[in-house]
């Protein structure tokens, strides 16, 4: 068994790898980097407690040293893309909004939208700031 151990290692590592390039998460690319290293370790060592302990150790290593790191990359600014991005806009009523139950209707960067508030009444061409948006709707307040 200690002649193939160096392919099982290689075999876990490129099924490590498989699965890093097929979920993009970095969820896996840890346990390969210890699985190479278990697999070097089998020139050292036939020991196949070695190894493990070899790939154990490598793997939380690696995880521990690179995870502040990836989450330092991964903190982008985020730009919005989606309709989340109508939230703090300020646009204009085209309808009365009589109550906090009401729809209307208001015009926010060029597009058209249905709108509710708890600040009702509120007057056709009253300029108000979007809150949330709630299904097809937006939350607004006035401004």
């Amino acid at each position: 068994m200690e002649a193939y151990m160096p392919f099982v290692w290689i075999g876990l590592a490129v099924v490590m790898i498989l699965a890093e390039v097929g979920t993009v998460q970095l969820v896996s690319v840890w346990f390969a980097a210890g699985a190479i290293c278990a697999a070097v370790s089998c020139i050292f060592t036939s020991s196949i407690p070695v190894q493990g302990v070899v790939f154990v150790v490598v793997s939380v290593a690696s995880l521990a040293i690179t995870k502040p790191l990836v989450k330092k990359i991964k903190k982008q600014i985020s730009v919005s893309t989606n309709a989340d991005r109508y939230i703090g806009q300020t646009g204009e009523l085209l309808t009365d909004l009589d109550t906090p139950q009401s729809v209307g209707r208001m015009r926010v960067m060029g597009s058209d939208w249905s709108v509710r508030s708890d600040d009702a009444p509120l007057k056709k061409g009253d300029r108000v700031t979007v809150l949330s948006i709630e299904g097809v709707k937006l939350i607004v307040k006035a401004e």
